[in-house]
């Protein structure tokens, strides 16, 4: 069932995005668009993520193309946030702490990390390197900003995150979120690790 909460507060963020006149917009999505994205690439999209998007399409650099974008490019969007982490694995001897101990080979790490990290939540990029967990009838996530494993909320939602990437930083959205949520699991840990470091809007 679609959360009317979610499709409101996405649809405020993409008129929000819109009143800031820094970013081309064109015509919103339409359903049998966004239903073609998900089939394809086999996610569904957040509720306010996906209305934002119906209400309208941002174009330009550092934003995903949904209507015409390359598939292959935009799997490979897909695919960052778990491949950032494999990569952390590989060459910055990341471990999470909830897979138990590290195997002691490089290869056999990054084995074991593709393991775990195959049932992990898809995230879904909303621009750059800034994403949005996936999954219909779910809404109000913090957009987290991912390089690597270094992984920080950049807004405690997609209003949030608007105003903090595209108008100036504003401490809550209307709806008066003063923390930054653990919404995804996997996910949820590193926004835990930040809100205990006290880190919740660099990146």
């Amino acid at each position: 069932m679609v959360n009317p909460f979610g499709m409101k507060l996405g649809a405020k963020a993409a008129r929000l995005l819109a009143r800031l006149g820094r970013t081309e917009i064109r015509p919103g999505l339409t359903e049998q668009e966004l239903a073609g994205v998900e089939a394809r690439f086999g996610f569904s999209f957040a509720d306010d993520h996906r209305a934002f998007l119906a209400v309208g399409l941002p174009t330009g650099g550092g934003w995903p193309d949904w209507r015409r974008g390359n598939a292959a490019q935009l799997r490979s969007w897909l695919d960052k946030p778990v491949e950032g982490v494999v990569f952390a694995v590989a060459e910055a001897n990341f471990w999470h702490p909830g897979w138990g101990t590290r195997p002691a080979g490089r290869a056999a790490a990054v084995a074991g990390a593709r393991a775990h990290l195959a049932s992990v939540p898809q995230l879904v990029p909303v621009y750059s390197h800034r994403y949005l967990p996936a999954g219909r009838a779910t809404s109000a996530h913090p957009v987290l900003s991912i390089r690597g494993a270094d992984i920080i909320p950049y807004g405690y939602d997609l209003i949030d995150y608007v105003h903090r990437e595209f108008g100036g930083q504003q401490d809550s959205t209307d709806e008066g979120r003063q923390v930054v949520a653990a919404t995804a699991t996997f996910w949820a840990d590193f926004l835990s690790w930040s809100n205990r470091e006290g880190d919740s809007g660099a990146g």
